[in-house]
């Protein structure tokens, strides 16, 4: 018995899971069958690859959730009907497959995205502050004065559901949560899942994004006076309000969760907290690197992830995502030098230890137009 044989014979109760596929989503699937019929039944040729496509999409969709959902499950029915040795894929993947298939959404009205002033980019340790402009509509403070900031993880100042956070340590001290058995080093390894979304989803959170741009406000980093404004470390605007789609996100990731933690050699924790944000980058945003973390208030973080999605065509480049081996030094992580660069790639989701050092990379967007920008759907999980 082939494999394909063995899928087909779970197909039909795959596709009627509405775990897997939802009522919507089979519905617009029948009515893209039926237009394809419709209109191709004139060339064969035509209707057998644009069959073979819709099939490949579908197909990549319904395995992903299968196997979130059904877990072992799954496998270990296709081996008893097929008697076929079946092997974990214990890879964990940087370079994933591309997302098949534009989906172009209109620009909202509005004014575009105020960028930089032309120059060189922001690199790590610039030499001053950057010349940048301020975000309209909202005046930054400035600074404290005395210890640096220190940049803190995206969504500062964004409450978790359900339990209150505790409050900011300004003496210095270290985290009083998950400090014990930390170990020497930490490896950069993170895991991806490619085509997280159901396409329509995909789209329908774009528009969302795209509708709320006079929502998102200038990224904050930690100090010792609290959340301020402060280009040399981070650049980028948040939104915090995600509407349905912060829900959603959760419920997808969930079923996932056990085969990322036995991945990443991590113990499962029952979720006490967690926090989401959307990010959009544009020319010349960045964020140097960070632990997400490093402070009391917020060091019951356990698991980062990093939703990737973006307008179609593509118009930005950079942008990436570089986590590194990190080494414990004086009580903190540091970046021991080498790291795993992640590239940005339409409706991917990348998951990795929040104890880990990363960083992301300066955007070039040409145009500066907001809707352009690189989003991501960003959160964490407390213990």
């Amino acid at each position: 018995m082939t494999a394909k044989q063995i899928l087909d014979s779970f197909s039909e109760t795959l596709m009627e899971d509405e775990r897997i596929l939802t009522a919507r989503e089979r519905a617009l699937l029948s009515s893209i069958l039926r237009s394809v019929k419709a209109t191709s039944n004139a060339n064969p040729e035509t209707h057998a690859a644009v069959n073979a496509v819709i099939a490949s999409a579908v197909g990549e969709t319904v395995a992903q959730r299968a196997f979130a959902v059904l877990g072992g499950s799954i496998v270990e029915r296709i081996v008893a009907a097929g008697g076929t040795e079946v092997t974990e894929d214990t890879t964990i993947h940087a370079t994933p497959r591309p997302y098949l298939g534009p989906k172009p959404v209109p620009e909202p009205p509005g004014k575009p995205y105020p960028g930089p002033v032309k120059g060189p980019k922001p690199v790590p340790e610039p030499p001053g502050k950057p010349g940048v402009p301020e975000p309209p509509g909202k005046e930054p403070r400035p600074p404290a004065k005395g210890p640096q900031p220190v940049p803190e993880p995206p969504g500062h100042g964004l409450r978790p559901q359900h339990v209150q956070m505790n409050a900011s340590n300004d003496s210095g001290s270290e985290p009083q949560v998950g400090v014990l058995d930390r170990p020497e080093v930490l490896p950069a390894q993170c895991v991806v899942l490619d085509e997280f979304l159901a396409p329509q989803e995909l789209e329908e959170l774009t528009s969302y994004v795209l509708q709320h741009q006079p929502d998102f406000a200038a990224s904050e980093v930690i100090s010792p006076a609290g959340g301020v404004v402060d280009y040399e470390h981070r650049r980028s605007q948040v939104l915090m309000d995600l509407g349905p789609y912060q829900d959603l996100v959760l419920e997808r990731i969930k079923p996932a969760l056990p085969a990322v933690f036995r991945k990443l050699g991590m113990e499962e924790h029952p979720i006490t907290q967690t926090e989401f944000q959307a990010t959009a980058s544009n020319d010349g945003d960045f964020f140097r690197m960070h632990a997400d973390n490093a402070h009391e208030e917020i060091a019951s973080r356990y698991l980062t992830f990093v939703y990737f999605f973006h307008r179609e065509p593509k118009q930005f480049a950079g942008g990436e995502l570089r986590v590194h081996d990190s080494r414990l030094e004086a009580g903190h992580y540091v970046s021991a030098g080498t790291y795993q660069t992640i590239v940005p790639q339409q409706n991917q989701i990348v998951f990795f230890p929040c104890e880990l050092m990363h960083e992301i990379t300066p955007v070039e967007c040409p145009s500066r137009v907001f809707a352009d920008s690189r989003f991501t759907l960003n959160g964490w999980l407390h213990r």
